[in-house]
């Protein structure tokens, strides 16, 4: 306790040295804070909007059709799914059409959807900003930048042209609700049409089961479901499901660790550099220090204290601006700016116009890593300087 002491005191003889030191750690300490809540924030927008919008947390198809998503590997027989972390399930038909208005001709991807089921899966139904979600057959709903595209508005028609089994099929449909739901995909490219025209049109069942589970058990639920499922279908999790972008998400990640090290490592070397011209500067004071009875461990131990408690005040004040700081963009879309240019630079990729931070106890461990340097780098420079002192030299000069 009595070198505790020394050491706290000691970081009082020189203020504002001590003021900067504890400035670099915070600073790093809210860099590390941030980059992680931003990281894991961006997963989980691109998990809502797969999971909620585009996909479906668990999706079970044909391994034909995981292989050749063409309709024709569609399932043949919708599965029972007796799971009991399958929450809601509904099926899909996915199929490539040409899409008419009485002004434009557009290749899509149109999504068979029943109307009720969809409504306990996924989020659609209730992102319709004009008229209302399909309720009948003959009906249409569709993103609202795809609709200024096709200059079609509620109340009008469309046409949806495609080859089904029976050869190739057109079907009339009327617009009856416009979708904004801040998902890249769904505003540029999503038309939704009853599942029983879909089957209609293309002389298919469905194409594949999309499935609700809890969020955060996604993956782990697809692998229960493989297990129980004929070898003829596969379950994959929603992480499975995002294609290109999921890569550069991990990517991002793998990116990013590496400079948030060496931003810590940095902020280390800074804090033992000035411990050790501390150190220099009271050579003769220790040297006194040791002649009165204080041994050379006890004196080393002491200088890496305070390094340690220097950073310590650092990452505190560091952890208070860093939470306070997620905290607040986590409840608040102050990316969402960013995110729009995104949207539109990317109108296929999936991403959402809004994002908020995560807020996870854990980033705290990553950040203290700058303490931990810190001292270890005190005992291996400062304290090495102490240990070697050549006492009678300093004594001397007294």
């Amino acid at each position: 306790m009595p070198i505790l002491r020394l050491a706290w005191r000691n970081l009082f003889r020189h203020r504002q040295r001590t003021a900067l030191l504890g400035l670099v750690v915070a600073y790093v300490t809210v860099a590390v804070l941030f980059l992680y809540g931003f990281l894991d924030g961006y997963g989980e927008s691109l998990v809502e909007a797969y999971g909620a919008y585009l996909v479906a947390p668990v999706v079970v198809a044909r391994t034909a059709w995981w292989e050749d998503p063409d309709p024709a590997h569609g399932l043949t027989r919708l599965p029972v799914l007796s799971h009991p972390r399958v929450q809601a399930q509904t099926p899909r038909l996915r199929f490539a059409a040409l899409v008419r208005s009485p002004y434009r001709t557009e290749g899509l991807e149109v999504v068979g959807v029943h109307s009720e089921g969809e409504r306990g899966l996924s989020r659609l139904a209730g992102k319709v900003v004009q008229g209302r979600w399909m309720a009948r057959r003959g009906e249409v709903v569709l993103g609202e930048r795809l609709a200024r595209r096709l200059d079609v508005r509620v109340g009008e028609r469309l046409v949806v042209e495609t080859s089904g089994r029976r050869g190739p099929q057109a079907l009339g449909l009327q617009v009856v609700g416009i979708l904004r739901a801040g998902v890249s995909t769904v505003d540029h490219s999503g038309l939704y049409i009853p599942l029983e025209d879909a089957q209609g049109l293309t002389g298919i069942r469905a194409t594949e089961l999309a499935v609700r589970v809890p969020r955060g058990w996604e993956m782990r639920a697809a692998e229960e479901l493989n297990r129980v499922l004929s070898p003829e279908l596969r379950a994959k999790g929603v992480w499975e499901l995002m294609g290109p972008i999921r890569y550069d998400y991990e990517a991002s990640r793998l990116f990013y660790i590496p400079i948030v090290g060496l931003f810590m490592l940095l902020a280390a070397v800074a804090v033992t550099s000035t411990t050790y011209v501390s150190v220099r500067e009271r050579l003769r004071e220790l040297s006194v220090m040791e002649s009165l009875g204080m041994s050379p461990g006890r004196l080393a131990a002491m200088v890496a204290l305070e390094a340690f408690l220097a950073s310590l005040v650092g990452l505190v004040g560091g952890l208070l601006l860093g939470y306070g700081l997620l905290l607040y963009t986590s409840a608040h879309n102050v990316f969402g700016p960013l995110m729009r240019l995104s949207v539109e630079l990317l109108p296929e990729s999936g991403l959402t116009e809004a994002l908020y931070t995560a807020v996870r106890p854990h980033y705290a461990l990553y950040a203290a890593t700058t303490v931990v340097l810190s001292t270890l780098l005190a005992f291996l420079f400062p304290s090495r300087l102490v240990v070697y002192l050549n006492v009678p030299r300093y004594l001397k000069e007294v």
